[in-house]
């Protein structure tokens, strides 16, 4: 059975979308700068409820060509899209929410939140490449921000990615491009992630104040992997349905009357539950309240599991943890799919020592904690049950905790 790996990044892949830069504008870019993809090892739809949250930045990357213009519009091209209808041009007055759709948005959604927070922003020509793969739950649309972003800063003489405080807010203005010009009601992981992260580290990213500790994540001494695999079930959060779980969540709230569901401990939740339980008459909203209520609760507190088992050199052991994790998304959350179901128990038939879906859900990809030596096997395995099921074989790769986003030309 043929196992497909995705390639990792070359070293000429920055020249290339300077060439690629040169063909659509004529001219050389000012710079390439590029932001990395993300895998969240555990801590899945808790950003958007003040939770802790553990991801890394990926090798894979997006990577931005860009050149200041001496007028104010900006004009934005994509080598993976070429068709000259995936192409967006316009001045400041063009860009706001619901006004671009597709790719474009969150590339432009960026340049008008820094606009939005008073940074002065000169006009761009940006073109844009990815080996992040899209629709695989990875972030490719905040690594795309994120790289956008980092041109601005530098090029605007913003000068916030000189530090982390800094790199915080070209996060927070990349999160409200994605929310409110790109219409994806996300939470911050993402875009922390591709600014703030460390190589060999995971991050942990305190979603109350976004303040982040950084915790060694060295698998290769454990003999380890953390195997990537994109189902090829298309993801994509703009659809209404993580929007539905926020919703959702904010309804719990303002029930149990806290700010966020981090507020209410474990050792609460039962109470919590039972509140709920006498507050609402309806049984389906009042199961849909308790089961979200109870994901987030127990989420949060896995995050805090993990973190205790890699800080203490235990790494092998957070493998029931990870199952946990993909238990509740499944069953409480109710954010997998087949496909995600598949792929983890079949990882785990195969001898993965834990597995979950990351990302976003609705498709996407799990993530599978295997001993180094039956990587392959795993693969195997997964791709097999797959094909078995006349279902698009899936695609793999070995996430590797990479440095965070920056200038690389």
């Amino acid at each position: 059975m043929t196992v497909h790996w995705y390639s990792d990044p070359e070293p000429d892949d920055g020249e290339r979308v300077a060439k690629a830069f040169r063909e659509a504008y004529g001219r050389d870019p000012d710079g390439l700068w590029a932001a990395p993809g993300r895998v969240n090892v555990v801590g899945e739809h808790v950003d958007y409820q003040a939770g802790l949250c553990l991801p890394f930045a990926l090798p894979q990357r997006t990577i931005a060509a860009v050149a200041v213009r001496d007028d104010d519009e900006l004009h934005l091209r994509s080598a993976q899209f070429p068709d000259p209808g995936a192409a967006w041009s316009g001045r400041p007055g063009d860009i706001g929410p619901g006004r671009i759709r597709g790719w474009a948005g969150y590339a432009a959604g960026v340049s008008w939140a820094l606009r939005e927070a008073g940074r002065s922003v000169p006009g761009l020509d940006v073109l844009v490449d990815s080996t992040v793969p899209v629709g695989a739950g990875l972030s490719s649309s905040a690594a795309l921000e994120c790289a956008v972003a980092l041109a601005v800063d530098e090029l605007a003489g913003l000068g916030l990615a000189a530090d982390d405080a800094g790199r915080a807010r070209l996060a927070a203005a990349c999160v409200r491009a994605e929310n409110e010009i790109a219409g994806a009601p996300t939470g911050g992981l993402d875009q922390a992630a591709a600014l703030r992260s460390r190589a060999g580290h995971t991050l942990l990213l305190d979603c109350r104040d976004f303040t982040v500790r950084q915790v060694p994540f060295d698998l290769p001494h454990a003999g380890l992997e953390l195997l990537v695999i994109d189902t090829r079930a298309h993801h994509a959060l703009v659809d209404g349905q993580y929007g539905s779980r926020r919703d959702t969540c904010s309804a719990a709230c303002e029930l149990l009357g806290v700010r966020a569901l981090r507020d209410i401990s474990p050792e609460a939740l039962p109470d919590a539950l039972a509140r709920i339980a006498t507050a609402v008459d309806d049984a389906t909203r009042t199961d849909g309240l308790a089961r979200a209520t109870r994901h987030v609760v127990g989420e949060i507190e896995r995050v805090r599991q993990v973190v205790r088992l890699l800080e203490a050199g235990r790494v092998r052991e957070i493998g029931p943890v990870l199952d946990a994790s993909h238990a509740s998304l499944r069953d409480d959350y109710a954010v997998s799919c087949v496909e995600l179901d598949v792929a983890c128990d079949t990882a785990r038939g195969a001898g993965a020592l834990g597995a979950r879906m990351t990302g976003g859900g609705f498709g996407g990809s799990a993530i599978a904690l295997v001993i180094s030596a039956e990587a392959n096997r795993v693969a195997r395995a997964v791709t097999t049950a797959f094909v078995d099921r006349g279902w698009p074989a899936p695609a793999f790769l070995r996430a590797v905790p990479a440095a965070p986003g920056g200038r690389i030309g």
